[in-house]
């Protein structure tokens, strides 16, 4: 008997689907982004400034992906509401989320200021639960959905340098999945994480101009590499399909084998 090779094709087919993917803009939103966009999805994808969002949508478009940049400053919980009501007076559900939202002061942990945690903390955190929930609220009930949440390896190791607001941010968001998945089952919605090790984006981009802080780095990478936004964008792609349908709960590492040394 023949087996119906169809059935595993469409297990990746994204068509007539609808994203929202926050910090859509940046060096691993946008690479996310077009990677929904080539299977199919219809994707929103934000910045804070609406002519950056724009300009990654056009250029998802230019290469005949269906993308739509808009404005988001997630830093204001009211923002965000509002944002989410008028995102949903277009659209009835959005069926994927990928929250790409992500910042980090660094300072040494005895001189670390009360306004750069909360900042973090805010940003990191607080916005990657109040965008779950709101895109929730609208999946209930709707035949549930995809939450997906750019962590890093940072979550679970530290590293010798003033990261302490960023590492606790992300060990927060790995156990905030966790919860959100436990909780949010019953209604059909998945939620994960990927956490990947440095990626080439302009945040970072300093750090990886440094040859006395790169070569360490890649050397104790068993594939020799940092992170690239693709590689990020490929499993992107993987948990938002059908494909993924029982995976939740998990924080899945992209890290050339990093953690696996640990």
């Amino acid at each position: 008997m023949a087996i119906d090779l169809s059935a595993y094709r469409s297990m990746f087919d994204l068509k007539g689907t609808t994203a929202l993917v926050a910090g859509g803009a940046g060096g691993i939103g946008t690479a996310v982004s077009a990677g929904l966009a080539a299977l199919g999805c219809r994707v929103f994808l934000t910045a804070r400034h609406e002519q950056k969002a724009n300009e990654a949508a056009q250029a998802i478009r230019d290469g005949g992906g269906d993308a739509i940049g808009l404005a988001l400053d997630v830093e204001r919980l009211e923002d965000i509401r509002r944002f989410s009501e008028a995102l949903h007076r277009e659209v009835s559900k959005i069926d994927v989320l990928v929250n790409c939202v992500g910042t980090h002061i660094e300072a040494p942990a005895e001189e670390y200021s009360e306004e750069a945690w909360d900042h973090i903390l805010s940003v990191n955190l607080k916005t990657a639960f109040f965008l779950s929930q709101e895109i929730a609220k609208r999946q209930i009930g709707a035949g549930g959905g995809k939450h997906i949440h750019i962590t890093s390896v940072r979550g679970a190791l530290g590293i010798s340098r003033g990261y302490i607001s960023y590492c606790v941010s992300r060990g927060g968001m790995n156990m905030m999945i966790k919860q959100l998945a436990t909780e949010w089952a019953k209604y059909g919605i998945t939620v994960n994480g990927i956490a990947p090790t440095f990626t080439k984006t302009s945040l970072v981009a300093r750090y990886l101009d440094d040859p006395s802080f790169y070569k360490p780095l890649v050397a104790r990478i068993p594939l020799g590499r940092v992170c690239e936004p693709n590689d990020i964008a490929g499993l992107a792609m993987y948990l938002a399909s059908h494909a993924s349908d029982f995976i939740t709960g998990q924080i899945l590492y992209v890290d050339g084998g990093l953690t696996a040394t640990q």
